[in-house]
């Protein structure tokens, strides 16, 4: 198995984990631990087999030396007896006769002494013979008295040095070929993990394709296990959102830099026109006030970048009050009233509500989706704004006729720096993060977006909950909330007279 390094933060290399490695190593941990087992249990299965074998075969010699002995009645006859105990005495020692009796007469061989008898279980008993390296197996029979022979103790022992060595090699080589059974299964399991990964490892060569330079690349999801599968969708979901957001934020890099470079290259045109002879104070003034708009058109178009950011990071609505979104409405449609009357349409509202808002930001949504309807409707046009209670939120609709707006523009509209140019007229008037604001400011509310096309008429609608997180409202910050709105929606309402300005002098 080779070993990977790639360099640390340090500059000191470092070895890779790999997934075929590490499945390797668990495979043979887990054989590892099977063939152990069995290994054990054969083990012990062969000891008590050969226990058993052994035992069996010191019953059938120590029958055979019962009855030699049992029908001794005399010492004559125990002559005879203990020449027939030494005839069915191996040579080899492996078995081992002794009689023992109150009589001297009828003893034979060495007993085995006390301290010897190392383990008894039933009739049975170990003990470790002076000059000899094994234990012997030894039972204890007792012969009754016949005539004039006495009670006898009948001894018989058989070596254990077989059954010792045969478990001993048994063992050695069980141990031998259970290691060599887990490497056997580590390298093959490596192999075998390795040519299980081969669709990961196609997935990861398929990944290093994708380049800003190739943003359409995708990974190739056929013939792939279903284990993967997912995550490659997943990944390809990723990268889907990932090239959305991507050419979104390069159309919005193009959008800023022209909205930034046109009132730029006004002020500087202005300003150096201006610097070229002496001009009346008027003229002066009349350029200053220009350039103020260009300045709070750029300035419009940082904050709303801001603003976005800190959206970005989770920020919620704060210093909310309880209000009629009714009055809102109202004091928002008399901020506007100068680019309504420029703009020709008219603006009607209808429905009421109380909920929980920070009127600052409730304001800048409305005055958005107010300035959009503007933006995109004819001379003439009536803009309608509804308020309704829905499922715990109340909702807050701007309604104008103009174009239908296609369904695949409709899903994009909310996002930031779009800008349906193809479908929406006069879009060149925004810098495409109007309904993005909207959008973030009625999340900041915990409530939603939406918008529909029907019939000539364009809905933009954003909904807040109507209870804040206290439940309660905050005078103290409804006072200090409510006080940037009108210095806001006379920028704002500036900002649109000059746009209005501009484009019809135009």
């Amino acid at each position: 198995m080779n070993v990977q390094w790639a360099k640390s933060g340090d500059g000191e290399p470092r070895s890779q984990r790999s997934i075929a490695r590490r499945l390797a190593v668990m495979f043979a941990v887990v054989a590892l631990f099977v063939f152990a087992l069995v290994g054990t249990g054969l083990f012990l299965v062969l000891r008590v087999q050969l226990e058993q074998h052994l035992r069996d075969s010191l019953d059938n010699r120590a029958e055979i030396a019962r009855l030699i002995v049992s029908h001794v009645s005399n010492p004559d006859k125990w002559k005879m007896a203990k020449e027939k105990l030494a005839d069915i005495t191996p040579r080899d020692g492996s078995t081992m006769f002794a009689v023992a009796s109150n009589d001297g007469l009828y003893n034979y061989g060495a007993p085995p002494l006390r301290d010897q008898i190392k383990r008894v279980q039933d009739h049975y008993g170990h003990f470790q013979p002076e000059g000899r390296a094994y234990e012997m197996l030894m039972t204890t029979l007792t012969i009754p008295p016949y005539m004039d022979r006495p009670p006898l103790q009948l001894f018989v022992a058989v070596d254990c040095s077989p059954n010792v060595r045969t478990m001993r090699a048994f063992g050695l080589a069980l141990a031998a070929l259970t290691a060599l059974a887990t490497v056997a299964v580590l390298f093959l399991s490596y192999s075998v993990a390795r040519l299980g990964l081969a669709p990961l490892t196609r997935l990861t060569r398929d990944a290093q394709n994708v380049s800003p330079n190739n943003r359409s690349q995708r990974l190739n999801t056929r013939s792939l296990p279903f284990e993967l599968e997912d995550l490659a969708k997943s990944f390809n979901g990723a990268l889907e959102r990932l090239d959305h957001a991507y050419g979104r934020l390069e159309s919005f890099n193009a959008d800023v830099a022209h909205e930034l470079r046109t009132p730029v290259t006004i002020l500087i045109g202005q300003t150096e026109v201006a610097l070229t002879r002496d001009r009346p104070i008027e003229e002066l003034r009349h350029t200053l006030q220009s350039n103020l708009e260009e300045f709070e058109r750029v300035r419009a178009i940082i904050n709303d970048m801001l603003f976005l950011a800190r959206a970005d990071q989770g920020e919620r609505a704060t210093g909310l009050v309880e209000v009629s979104l009714a009055a809102e409405v109202s004091r928002t449609l008399e901020f506007l009233e100068i680019p309504l009357e420029e703009a020709q349409v008219r603006a009607t509202a209808s429905g009421d509500a109380r909920a929980f808002v920070n009127t600052s930001l409730f304001g800048r949504a409305l005055s958005n989706l107010v300035m959009n309807a503007i933006q995109h409707c004819a001379p003439g046009a009536t803009i309608s704004v509804n308020i309704a209670r829905e499922h715990g939120r109340v909702r807050i609709a701007v309604a104008n006729p103009g174009e239908q707006i296609a369904p695949p523009v409709m899903q994009h509209l909310f996002d930031r720096f779009y800008r349906a140019e193809s479908s929406r007229t006069n879009s060149r008037e925004n810098h495409g993060l109007g309904l993005a604001i909207v959008k973030a400011v009625a999340e900041m509310h915990r409530g939603t977006v939406s918008a529909t096309s029907a019939k000539g008429i364009n809905t933009f609608a954003f909904s807040v909950a109507r209870f804040g997180n206290e439940h309660r409202p905050m005078s103290e910050g409804g006072a200090s909330a409510g006080a940037p709105l009108s210095a806001e929606h006379a920028q704002q309402a500036r900002i649109a007279m000059g746009l209005s300005e501009r484009h019809s002098t135009g």
